[in-house]
């Protein structure tokens, strides 16, 4: 409320204030007051002495003079408010100014905190990049100093070499090794797996033992960087090979050994083209797809030839791979070759399917054995005459002689190469891999050319019966001498080809990481006996002389630990199979003929192998040859039931032969096709040292293996085939020392 209001309501009180004072003090009409009806009650009493009161002048003056009092206050308060006014204007004023300069303040004080945290920043900045700085020098420092030592290092003893911008790395190690079976084989530190003895041959009664250190290794691998990817070029070598058994049928091992020798070129993007002699794309890898040996996941084993039932080969491969992030693809073009067996006891056509090689080809063509067989082909009839003069009718034999060579290495005539094709995955836990084996045999089949008559074409049966005779197979046409067994002759030839293949796969994971692993792997197929560790026959052929399949199998399982990291433990079981492939047939085998007499007496021809004197006494006699076999189911095939496998019950004695002492072979007087090779081997490497100056490993391994034959024809009075086994126990040692 302002001061002018203030005073208004002050007059207008003071008017209220009168204006009550004047009614209390003048009745109203007609009414009379308490004084005066006292005064007409007792007119009797004395009168008092009336008290003056104010009139209304004077009370208007007083009142007046109050107004002039208030109003002098009013004055007063009026000048107090223009004072306080003013003192507020200016405080006001004041306070405007001092909010100015507090803005002004802030302002200052919003830039100077800015500026103290600009300052801070860059603080914090600065103390960062010295932080930086130091650490980056103690980095610096170190790398310095880890490069000094590095190449103070490589200075003194290099891990690799630099050529040309090619860095070379040499490696491999040398082995002190040795072998002991208690059945002799005549290998080295090698197992020969279809070579374990059977029971009953005469090394099967010997055990043998040899020392080796002939698998000591060397290696070199050569690497080069582009902007595009990395070339690379490896070789390793051993001397495990020989020059009389070199051959393509495993590990196209020729002398010096030749095990890995390729060159590759890897792009940015993991493409990987590489081509030489490689482990083949079917042999199993630790990750992903690789061609480097330490990536390629081989048994533990000291025996150089693994484990029945382990893929692989070592030969001429040209691939194409990518690997992804968990997966990997491959494709191989690699080095053929058919392994053939066959039992041929009928009179079966003859096939060309390879040969021993060609010296100037620069292949293996050396001969194990020249087996010459003499036989009688014929009798030629003879007159003599006795003292009398009387004439003597007798007979001479004539004799021939068969030379077969006896090939160590055998090429097959390849018409294509074998195409494989594989792919892993890698998910994170364990490695798993599927694969397939393409290839083929081709051959040259001669229907006119057989036993028979290689050795006896031309020749005349006496007795003229005809060719084949279910009674008598002699040859002819009822009259004696005018028809002969048929001289051989190529008309008719044409070529046989058959396609070979399988499928494989297997798995490797880890039971307890980086401690115990299991791992399996297989392969099945028509034709894939070769890329089984045993090398068990590919094809046959049939009574027609064709080549056809024997379904081959092989599985290894494998379980390792590493209870340390010295400590290497390892169980392998595996074997290869060759299945029962039998072509047996009714068929005839000519044997030396017999000396047969035959003369005409009153018109009747009439032979006899024991003529009297009334059959010398008739007119047109002649000795002459017989053939007298009888047709008989023979063995044909692989795994025949009709294989003659008596040899394989009796010690043989030790024969005069070009193949050394031993007595019987398998393929000779017990000749069981193989069924199966199995074996269980187990044992350790420990490290003795591991180090910057190389790595120094010792082994034990002890292998139990088993060769199992086709049983044959039952004997007379038996009830079963004969078949035949050789088992044989064994114990590896070998210390080696590693370049580092």
């Amino acid at each position: 409320m302002t001061l002018n209001m203030k005073a208004v309501a002050a007059i207008v009180l003071s008017a209220a204030l009168i204006s009550a004072q004047m009614q209390a003090a003048e009745p109203q009409a007609g009414e009379k007051t308490a004084t005066s009806r006292t005064a007409t009650k007792k007119t009797t009493k004395p009168a008092v002495k009336k008290e003056h009161k104010p009139t209304v002048a004077e009370q208007l003056q007083k009142l007046q003079d109050q107004l002039q009092g208030q109003q002098s206050q009013i004055d007063s308060l009026k000048s107090d408010l223009a004072t306080k006014d003013a003192a507020l204007q200016k405080a006001q004023a004041d306070a405007n100014s001092a909010q100015a300069e507090a803005a002004r303040a802030n302002a200052a004080a919003s830039q100077q905190q800015m500026a103290i945290t600009n300052n801070a920043a860059a603080v914090s900045t600065l103390d960062t990049t010295v932080k930086d700085l130091k650490s980056n020098q103690v980095s610096l420092t170190t790398t310095i100093t880890d490069e000094t030592t590095k190449i103070k290092k490589e200075l003194e003893s290099p891990t690799t070499l630099h050529y040309k911008g090619i860095t070379l790395t040499p490696g491999g190690y040398a082995a002190a090794e040795s072998i002991y079976r208690t059945k002799a084989t005549g290998g080295d530190i090698a197992t020969p797996w279809t070579g374990i003895p059977y029971e009953h041959s005469d090394n099967y009664t010997l055990d043998e033992f040899y020392g080796s250190a002939r698998q000591s290794r060397v290696t070199l691998l050569a690497e080069g960087k582009t902007n595009w990817g990395t070339l690379r070029g490896y070789y390793e070598a051993d001397w495990l090979g020989t020059g009389v058994t070199s051959n393509n049928n495993q590990s196209n091992s020729y002398v010096l050994r030749q095990r890995v020798l390729y060159a590759s070129a890897e792009t940015n993007s993991k493409w990987t083209f590489a081509g030489g002699q490689l482990w083949s794309l079917a042999t199993e890898t630790k990750k992903g797809i690789a061609i480097a040996p330490s990536d390629v996941l081989t048994p533990l084993t000291i025996d150089p030839n693994y484990v029945p039932g382990f893929v692989w080969t070592r030969q001429y491969s040209f691939r194409v791979y990518k690997n992804f992030k968990h997966a990997a693809f491959g494709i191989s073009a690699e080095n053929p070759q058919v392994l053939y067996s066959a039992s041929l006891a009928g009179d079966t056509p003859y096939g060309v399917l390879g040969s021993a090689g060609a010296g100037g080809g620069l292949y293996n063509g050396a001969i194990g054995g020249v087996v010459a067989t003499t036989y009688v082909k014929q009798y030629n009839n003879v007159k003599t005459y006795d003292g009398s003069g009387n004439p003597i009718l007798t007979y001479v034999p004539v004799y021939n002689t068969l030379i077969a060579n006896s090939n160590i290495v055998n090429y097959s005539f390849n018409h294509a190469p074998d195409v494989i094709a594989k792919f892993t995955f890698d998910p994170g836990w364990g490695h798993y891999e599927i694969f397939g084996i393409g290839g083929s045999a081709q051959e040259t089949v001669y229907p006119g050319v057989t036993q028979n008559s290689v050795k006896y074409g031309g020749v005349t049966d006496i007795q003229g019966f005809s060719c084949g005779s279910v009674t008598d197979p002699g040859c002819g046409t009822g009259v004696a001498g005018t028809a002969a067994w048929a001289s051989s002759s190529t008309t008719g030839f044409y070529n046989k080809r058959i396609m070979l293949g399988g499928f494989g796969g297997g798995f490797r994971v880890p039971i307890i990481k980086d401690k115990l692993t299991f791992g399996a792997k297989a392969l099945y197929g028509p034709g894939m006996g070769r890329y089984g560790d045993s090398t068990l026959s590919d094809v046959t052929n049939n009574a027609a002389g064709e080549i056809r399949p024997i379904h081959n199998t092989s599985g290894l399982f494998t379980l390792e630990a590493n209870p340390t990291k010295r400590l290497s433990i390892y169980l392998n079981y595996g074997g290869d199979y060759a299945a029962r492939t039998d072509y047996a047939t009714t068929a005839v085998t000519l044997g030396d003929p017999t000396a047969t007499f035959c003369s005409t007496v009153a018109g009747v021809y009439t032979c006899t192998k024991s003529p009297t004197a009334a059959n010398f006494a008739g007119t047109g006699g002649a000795w002459g040859s017989h053939f007298g076999a009888t047709p008989s189911m023979t063995a044909i095939g692989y795994g025949s039931r009709s294989a003659n496998n008596s040899g394989c019950l009796t010690n043989a004695v030790p024969g005069l032969n070009s193949g050394g002492s031993t007595g019987y072979l398998p393929g000779g007087s017990c000749g069981a096709n193989i069924r199966n090779v199995q074996e269980i081997t187990g044992g350790y490497w420990y490290d003795i040292y591991k180090g910057d100056r190389g790595r120094l490993r010792q082994a034990i391994q002890y292998g139990y293996a088993v060769r199992e034959g086709w049983s044959g024809a039952i004997p007379s009075g038996g009830t079963a085939g004969i078949g035949a086994k050789g088992i044989d126990n064994m114990f590896w040692t070998s210390f080696r020392y590693y370049l580092p």
